[in-house]
């Protein structure tokens, strides 16, 4: 069996104090060689009790409570502590060793008793007090979350500091969160406003070390602008007798079901430039969408909409586009093409004008979905006839309208006369009015120098519904119109409309396609595709 480890301390011990003995000897029997006559041989017997004990205490500076204790003392050969704080360690050492023990924060009495070599004791007290310092170079970092303007994450890093509490500032009566050392942790604020950060570093004891620090959130007004946040303050600055306001769509049908939609009131007599301008919170980015989309809605067909972007700091510096718009009493989109203007300054004021060239007269008009697009598609070419949809370097402006929700889609149908991959496809949703449909812009005009007919390959769950082929110039006014029936179901044919003799003179640069056209009758929810739309050689 193995020695028990308090017998072998023991053992030790014994031996530590046998050698502080040996240690004695020589100059014993010199003392004893000098005085010949001194025959005593138990002079071990009048060592005399420690006195004068002491304690040596090193407390270190790094908050580790670690203390460190040197006793000593005359006749003193081994010493045994009592570190005052409950623990059942009671070790001993010989004179001239050191012993560390780690305290928490307070005041103790550290017990000593010291023996020689006969066993004889001294009892020592001392007091000591253990106090962790203050963490020192306290520094906090506040980053903001990509794409979320009311988070912030928060991390912190302080010398002898052994963890944090954190105030976000915005709860009255806040508990503090703990935030360990090395961590990050991620904060969502309830609302726009300035909130006090406040950290607390902790020693492990009562010294502590704070930062404060002023968090600013915002919700910058950036494009696409929708007017739906309940954070961002819509400011308008209206000019010329107009007055502009955020409410709740007053006509929420069509392209343009949204809840809430700007009022631009033109009050009689107002400027014929009467309009408002929308700061932003950062520049526009035009180095990839060079032109815009706004939904309009106005009590008249045929009025001016001028779209202006001005530079923050010189109204000097601007661009603008006119757009007619071409329908009354209810929603359309506009297009508003930059792409010739001065892209190289910096824009971050878009301002809106309706009816420009007119004075005012009591009209109101609405306008929402501020957002940026691409016509010229990325500098792979123009949209223009023929036009199949497969180039994914071209940007295809198409537009539903009045209950027609359009998109290209695959084909869902690849056989017969058409397989290819992609195709137009329409849905005709419940309660649409009988003339929705779908518009397509061309960069360049038709050219109908040669012939006058237009083939579209069509895909229809009916047969013998008219399909509508509109084509437009710039000017709404001037359009060319022919209906077409369906002939099979369930399977692509091509419909041909022949427009010959009605299109002399005439630039025709938008393509719009109706089906199931007859009056009165809504939408019922039936799909409908087109796709392949050319000259009829």
């Amino acid at each position: 069996m193995g020695t028990k480890p308090g017998l072998l301390k023991r053992r030790i011990m014994k031996l530590k104090e046998l050698s502080f003995l040996l240690m004695l000897l020589p100059a014993l029997f010199i003392i004893q060689g000098c005085e010949e006559d001194d025959r005593d041989t138990d002079f071990l017997e009048n060592i005399e009790a420690p006195s004068n004990i002491s304690l040596e205490v090193t407390i270190t500076q790094d908050n580790t409570g670690t203390v460190t204790f040197v006793p000593s003392g005359d006749n003193a050969s081994s010493f045994i502590l009592d570190f005052g704080d409950g623990s059942p360690d009671r070790p001993e050492i010989v004179s001239g060793e050191s012993i560390s023990h780690i305290y928490s924060e307070g005041n103790y009495s550290v017990n000593v008793i010291a023996k020689n070599l006969l066993g004889n004791t001294t009892d020592y007290t001392q007091d000591i007090s253990v106090s962790f310092i203050a963490p020192q170079n306290l520094e906090v970092t506040v980053t903001p979350v990509a794409g979320d303007n009311f988070s912030r994450n928060i991390s912190a890093e302080a010398d002898f500091a052994i963890g944090f509490e954190v105030y976000f500032g915005d709860v009255t009566n806040e508990q503090p969160t703990p935030l360990m050392v090395g961590e990050t942790i991620t904060h969502t604020y309830p609302s726009v406003g300035s909130f006090e950060l406040r950290v607390v570093a902790l020693s492990g004891g009562t010294a502590t070390t704070e930062a404060t620090q002023t968090i600013e959130i915002e919700d910058p007004l950036v494009l696409p602008i929708d007017f739906e946040s309940p954070t961002i303050d819509y400011i308008f600055g209206d000019f010329g007798g107009a007055t502009t306001m955020v409410i709740d769509n007053p006509d929420p049908s069509g392209i343009n079901t949204s809840s809430k939609v700007a009022e631009l009131f033109k009050e009689t007599g107002a400027q014929d430039f009467a309009g408002t301008v929308i700061e932003l919170g950062s520049p526009i980015d035009l180095s990839e969408n060079d032109s815009f989309k706004i939904d309009v809605w106005s009590p008249d067909a045929g009025i001016n909409v001028l779209l202006k972007i001005e530079n923050a700091d010189d109204p000097n510096i601007f661009e603008e586009v006119m757009v007619t718009n071409t329908v009354a009493n209810q929603w359309e989109e506009l297009v508003f093409d930059f792409s010739n203007g001065d892209l190289t300054q910096e824009y971050a004021k878009v301002v809106v004008f309706f009816d420009f060239g007119s004075p005012g007269t009591g009209t109101t008009y609405y306008f929402d979905n501020i957002e940026q697009t691409n016509l010229g598609g990325g500098g792979g070419g123009n949209v223009t006839l023929p036009l199949d949809f497969e180039d994914p370097n071209l940007n295809y402006v198409i537009v539903g309208f009045e209950g027609a929700d359009s998109a290209i889609e695959p084909n869902p149908d690849p056989s017969g006369i058409n397989t290819s991959d992609n195709v137009v496809r329409t849905t005709k949703t419940v309660g649409a009015q009988f003339f929705a449909g779908t518009l397509i812009e061309l960069d360049e005009p038709i050219d109908f120098s040669g012939v006058e007919r237009i083939a579209i390959k069509t895909w229809s769950p009916k047969a013998n519904i008219p399909v509508r082929l509109k084509l437009e110039t710039s000017d709404p006014n001037q359009f060319v119109e022919l209906d077409v029936n369906t002939t099979v179901l369930d399977q692509w044919e091509e419909l041909v409309w022949d427009f010959s003799g009605q299109t002399s003179g005439l630039e025709f640069i938008k393509v719009i396609v109706f089906f199931e056209f007859i009056d009165g009758l809504m939408g019922d929810g039936s799909t409908y595709y087109f796709d392949d739309i050319k000259l009829d050689d």
